[in-house]
């Protein structure tokens, strides 16, 4: 097993992650979901409906309740986050370090927002425009 599958595997094992109806069932009842996506892969994929988008080297800037540069979505420790990557991998170490910074239920989406498209969820399109 290589040094990444390892870290991912520990990072997994502290969390709950959760499934796209899980997910959005998160955001209905008032917790946040985050897209740590980089800016093309929103531009081609779309983005989900009401979602804080925070590139991922902004994350624990952003989301940290305790500093300076937070988002007004970062409203305490107790905020139910989920964090959504592409497919589900970075958003798990994403998801851990932000326990960190002491947002101890913050966690993962499942498959990422690949798993949120196919699962038939919301999505507003991206701007990216193929010439074909």
């Amino acid at each position: 097993m290589s040094a990444i599958d390892t870290l991912l595997e520990q990072a997994r094992a502290r969390l709950r992650r959760l499934g796209p109806a899980e997910a959005a069932a998160v955001q209905q009842a008032g917790g946040l979901l985050v897209d740590i996506r980089y800016a093309a892969l929103r531009a081609r994929d779309g983005t989900i409906p009401g979602a804080l988008v925070v590139e991922r080297n902004e994350l624990e800037w952003r989301l940290d309740p305790t500093g300076d540069h937070r988002a007004p979505e970062a409203t305490g420790p107790d905020l139910h986050t989920v964090v959504i990557c592409n497919e589900g991998y970075a958003s798990s170490l994403a998801a851990v370090s932000l326990h960190q910074v002491g947002l101890h239920r913050a966690t993962d989406l499942i498959g990422g927002f690949q798993a949120w498209r196919a699962a038939g969820l919301p999505v507003i399109p991206g701007t990216a425009r193929f010439h074909g």
